[in-house]
């Protein structure tokens, strides 16, 4: 879109009328005619595309691969008792090291940017004995597997 209102902006410098300028470009009169207007007021620079609107962001770009940094080394190594980031912590960790305040719903966002996925940590039986499981699956299980062949 930039590059058709760069050369309709130098056909018009050229002294192209708006119809020829148009059809040349494959673009609508009006828009044309609201490119020639911008020329005027600004020269071929103000036909140029302008940067998207929105709120500057609270983090930097060295902040947040700080924050990565963060992240990577762990919850533990910032003070929290079990292996598990959340949210809430997430946004603790980022107001008390850069002085950022964010919701704790809107950090997900954040981790997004960042490449992270939301994980569900694996439960574990606290009873789990691996020994006595593989010993079933080697002898209980292929007897019961036989048993049911035979029925």
């Amino acid at each position: 879109m930039e590059a058709r209102r760069l050369l309709a902006g130098r056909l018009l410098l050229q002294g192209k009328g708006i119809g020829e300028v148009a059809r040349e470009v494959g673009a609508a009169k009006s828009s044309v005619s609201r490119w020639n207007a911008t020329l005027k007021k600004g020269g071929l620079k103000g036909l140029r595309a302008k940067k998207a609107p929105g709120m500057v962001p609270r983090l930097t770009a060295k902040q947040k691969e700080r924050l990565v940094r963060i992240l990577l080394r762990g919850p533990c190594k910032s003070g929290y008792h079990n292996d598990l980031w959340t949210c809430p912590r997430v946004a603790q960790v980022i107001e008390r090291v850069f002085g950022v305040k964010y919701h704790p719903d809107h950090v997900w966002k954040i981790l997004h940017q960042l490449g992270w996925t939301c994980q569900k940590p694996e439960q574990q039986a606290r009873e789990k004995d691996d020994e006595a499981a593989q010993r079933w699956r080697e002898q209980d299980w292929p007897r019961i597997k036989r048993g049911r062949a035979r029925s």
